[in-house]
């Protein structure tokens, strides 16, 4: 098959590249570019590409962030200068008298605290170490040490919902989601790229196309002049011929303008400038590809997002479901103090004779009555994972089919290129035949008008089939994340993504 196309289609664009490069010396010299050079730059420079470039990003650092919060965190703490004279109301102890007595001070607090989230319970563990100096001022002036040097603590909610445990579950299939989003997108842009990319050419095509049968049909006038003398051509078979060359010339101008438009789109894909000017280059060949339903679906549910997608709705589901059953019953946390501490006046024996502290106690909150709120929420949890359930379910039906219609438009493209390929070779012969049967005078003009108007069909068909099959390509690849015609998993480098 390699070449087959090259050589069949070439003769169509033989004027056609004859003419643009006279027009290119009006509107600046055109750059050639291939469809895949095309490709290649939307991927590089599209709005589209850096914001699905940029929506990666995102990702990446949110999933840096939850990976963080597994790790332990060493934190620096503190306070300085607090200064504090004012008059504070307290209560006498043995009297039971509120006065208001003075306070004349200055705190100061220096601290190191290591912290560190446990998943499988949802406790955090804390180790810490701090100082701390009060200096009083005013009649009773002096100051006091009072040190932490070691003191481990822990809480635990029980009975309650554990985010670290769901954080575990999801995140990293989210993180795993956007990466294949992204790479997802990108084939959306190519898809994009494709589209503008035909349809400049299709474009073109039929601007020279339109400057052609001009060209020809005023030839053919002059012929239908000299037989209208002779008889051979009656006045309104000269008035329709005369006709069409007027609505040629209208062509002209008309496609000229789409010329400009399909141009003006393309650029803004590729970010360049109006004054840029690109001449598609004919597809060299097409490649020899069959697509199996099995290994399309096969690849499509191991590579693409569609999953993964469904696999943290119903995740978040669950945890909606976890989170409304803790919050409906019991609230328990348990809290564990145990260090070492001591106060003196002198910041050396502040660290001798350490003291044991050891505090533990419960806290719980049980409803006796809550009108039914609790339940409630759990149901609409339960009701809305349900949901989720059959809309999972059914949008797998739904990927299943779209895959299969999209593995028969490829596959059916493909034969339909090589038709319509045949089609255009066969109907620029026979409008080349009419023209010279119309000179002889064995053809009339409405033939002519026929052959011309069917030649012209044909070659715009031909290519918006090549369109259809490369979209129809790159469709799948956008499914699967998978190369078929190097017969690989599509790859991308994240690490240089994230510089």
């Amino acid at each position: 098959m390699r070449g087959i196309f090259t050589r069949r289609f070439s003769a169509l664009f033989i004027f056609t590249a004859v003419s643009l490069s006279a027009a290119g010396q009006d509107m600046g010299l055109a750059t050639r570019m291939s469809l895949d050079e095309v490709i290649d730059s939307a991927r590089m420079r599209s709005v589209s590409a850096l914001s699905a470039k940029a929506s990666f990003v995102s990702s990446y650092w949110a999933y840096r962030s939850y990976r963080a919060s597994r790790l332990p965190s060493l934190n620096f703490y503190g306070t300085l200068a607090s200064f504090d004279r004012s008059l504070r109301l307290l209560q006498n102890y043995e009297t039971g008298e509120m006065v208001y007595t003075s306070n004349y001070n200055m705190q100061n607090k220096l601290g190191l605290s290591i912290k560190q989230n446990i998943t499988f319970t949802g406790g955090t563990l804390s180790l810490y170490s701090d100082l701390s100096r009060i200096d009083q001022f005013g009649g009773n002036a002096g100051n006091t040490y009072y040190a932490q040097p070691v003191t481990l603590y822990y809480e635990q909610p029980l009975l309650a919902y554990n985010r670290f445990k769901w954080e575990k579950k999801i995140s990293p299939k989210e993180y795993e989601r956007a990466k294949r989003t992204y790479m997802e997108s990108m084939e959306s842009v190519t898809i994009r790229a494709v589209k503008y990319y035909f349809d400049l050419m299709k474009a073109k095509l039929n601007y020279e196309t339109a400057r052609s049968n001009y060209s020809n049909t005023k030839q053919m006038c002059s012929v239908a002049a000299e037989r209208m003398t002779l008889g051979s051509v009656t006045r309104d078979e000269y008035l329709q011929l005369e006709l069409r060359m007027l609505n040629d010339s209208i062509s002209i101008n008309e496609t000229a303008i789409r010329v400009k438009e399909a141009q003006m789109t393309l650029n803004s894909l590729l970010g360049y400038g109006e004054e840029f000017e690109i001449e598609p280059e004919v597809t060299e060949r097409l490649p020899d590809v069959w697509m199996d339903y099995d290994l399309v679906l096969s690849k499509a549910m191991d590579n693409s997002s569609f999953l993964l997608g469904n696999e943290i709705k119903m995740l978040n589901a669950e945890s909606d479901i976890a989170r409304a059953k803790a919050n409906r019953g019991a609230s328990v946390s348990l809290n564990a103090r145990f260090g070492l501490s001591n106060s003196n006046e002198k910041f050396r024996e502040t660290y001798k004779g350490l003291l044991d502290q050891e505090v533990v106690g419960i806290t719980f909150s049980i409803p006796i009555f809550d009108w039914g709120l609790g339940k409630g929420r759990v149901k609409n949890a339960q009701a809305k994972a349900a949901v989720v359930k059959a809309e999972v379910a059914q949008a797998e039906q739904d990927y299943r089919r779209s895959i299969y219609t999209a593995v028969g438009q490829f596959n059916n493209q493909r034969q339909q290129c090589m038709v319509s390929e045949r089609a255009s070779r066969i109907a620029r012969e026979r409008y080349s035949l009419m023209m010279e049967k119309f000179r002889s005078g064995k053809a009339s003009v409405t033939d002519l008008n026929t052959a011309q108007s069917e030649n012209d069909s044909a070659v715009s068909r031909y290519v918006t089939d090549l369109s259809n099959f490369w979209n129809y390509y790159y469709t799948l690849r956008q499914l699967t994340l998978y190369d078929f015609i190097r017969n690989r998993n599509l790859d991308v480098d994240f690490l240089e993504l994230i510089k």
